[in-house]
């Protein structure tokens, strides 16, 4: 994940600094945790696209509007997830004020090419 440089040192404050933050592709899934505020694990088959936006967020952290989530340590390097079914998980749930599912996924990352590439490999 992508930290800007002021952020860095609050959200390691509040639990979701780089040494708790996850972001691979296991097998055939793609496994995203931020510290406590955030974890979902999805089957790479149903993710239909991967892209990079010019789009930046106003915020950091863990967002939703429905079914739409920002999960960011940086407005830049945002990369927008398309899912062909909502996944849900334990902490969507706690943070969702509605049903708590996913349908697409917005992420900042340090290479957003190389996370599409490594995605487009295994989809």
């Amino acid at each position: 994940m992508r930290y800007d440089r002021w952020y860095r040192p609050l959200a390691t404050a509040l639990g979701m600094g780089p040494k708790r933050t996850m972001i691979r592709v296991a097998g055939d899934t793609l496994e995203i945790k931020y510290g406590w505020a955030f974890h979902l694990d999805i089957p790479l088959d149903n993710i239909t696209s991967a892209r990079r936006i010019a789009g930046r967020p106003f915020s950091w952290g863990v967002h939703s509007g429905g079914d739409m989530w920002i999960v960011n340590a940086s407005r830049d390097g945002i990369v927008e997830l398309k899912l062909t079914r909502p996944v849900t998980s334990k902490s969507v749930k706690l943070q969702s004020n509605s049903w708590g599912e996913v349908r697409s996924l917005y992420l900042s990352l340090t290479d957003p090419d190389g996370f599409i590439a490594a995605l487009t490999c295994h989809v």
